[in-house]
C-alpha cells in the first residue's frame, strides 16, 4: 500500500497517511492514458472552421474564354481551385470532433494518471486547507511553504450546493478565489478531476478530506 507524507499548511510533516492500493497504487498504463488525453482535447475542438468551395465563391458565372481556339487551357469558371480566389476542394467545414471512449477506460486511465504521481512522487497531502478572507497571498504562502508556487493542481473536496453547510461552501469558494490569479497554479473539485490536468501539473496537491472523496468514488 503506498504511504506519502501529510503536510500542514505551512509544509511541515506532521505525519503519513496511506493511499488505497487501488487507485493510486497499479500499474500504469501509457496507451489508456494517451487515449483519453487525445479524447479530451478532440471534445474541446470547436470545429468552427469553415471554408468556401467553388460554389459559394462571388463570382464565376460565365465561361473566362471560349473552349476553343485561344492556345489557352479549357476552363469553365475562374472561381475554380487553381485560380487565385478560387473556391478550395474539400474545403473544411463546420463539425463535431467529439467521440466518447467507455467509462471502463477512463476510468482506468484516471487511475493510472494518479498511480503515476505517486510513483514520481509528485503528490503531496495536506491536512486541510482553510483561509478566512479572499487573499491571492494567502494561497501563494501555502504553495510556496510546499516548493509548489510554480506549477500545480489542487484538488478540493466535492461541495454539493443542496445538502453542504454554508461554512462548507464558502471555505471551498475563498480558497478558489485566492488561487485565481496565480499562474501555473488550477484548483479544481474532486467530481470535476479529469487526466489531462493530472498530467498537465507538475504537482498535485490533495487534502485529507478530498483524498477521502476520491477513494469513496473510485475505490
Amino acid at each position: 500500500m503506498p504511504k506519502v507524507d501529510l503536510f500542514d499548511m505551512d509544509g511541515k510533516k506532521i505525519g503519513d497517511i496511506d493511499l488505497n492500493d487501488n487507485i493510486f497504487g497499479i500499474e500504469v498504463k501509457k496507451e489508456v492514458l494517451h487515449s483519453v488525453v487525445v479524447n479530451q482535447l478532440a471534445n474541446k475542438r470547436q470545429g468552427t472552421q469553415s471554408t468556401k468551395t467553388k460554389s459559394e465563391v462571388r463570382g464565376g458565372g460565365s465561361k473566362p474564354w471560349r473552349q476553343k481556339g485561344t492556345g489557352r487551357a479549357r476552363h469553365g469558371s475562374i472561381r475554380s481551385a487553381q485560380w487565385i480566389k478560387g473556391g478550395v476542394v474539400f474545403a473544411p467545414k463546420p463539425r463535431s470532433y467529439n467521440y466518447t471512449l467507455p467509462k471502463k477506460v477512463k476510468r482506468l486511465a484516471l487511475k493510472s494518471a494518479l498511480s503515476s504521481k505517486v510513483l514520481e512522487k509528485d503528490i503531496i497531502v495536506l491536512d486541510d486547507i482553510s483561509f478566512d478572507e479572499i487573499k491571492t497571498k494567502n494561497m501563494y504562502k501555502v504553495l510556496k511553504n510546499l516548493e509548489t508556487e510554480k506549477n500545480a493542481l489542487v484538488i478540493l473536496p466535492t461541495v454539493n450546493k443542496s445538502k453542504d453547510d454554508e461554512s462548507k461552501l464558502k471555505k471551498s469558494f475563498v480558497i478558489r478565489r485566492s488561487s485565481n490569479n496565480i499562474p501555473g497554479v488550477k484548483t479544481l473539485m474532486v467530481n470535476t478531476i479529469n487526466v489531462y490536468d493530472i498530467l498537465k501539473y507538475n504537482k498535485l496537491i490533495l487534502t485529507k478530506e478530498s483524498l477521502s472523496n476520491i477513494e469513496e468514488v473510485y475505490a
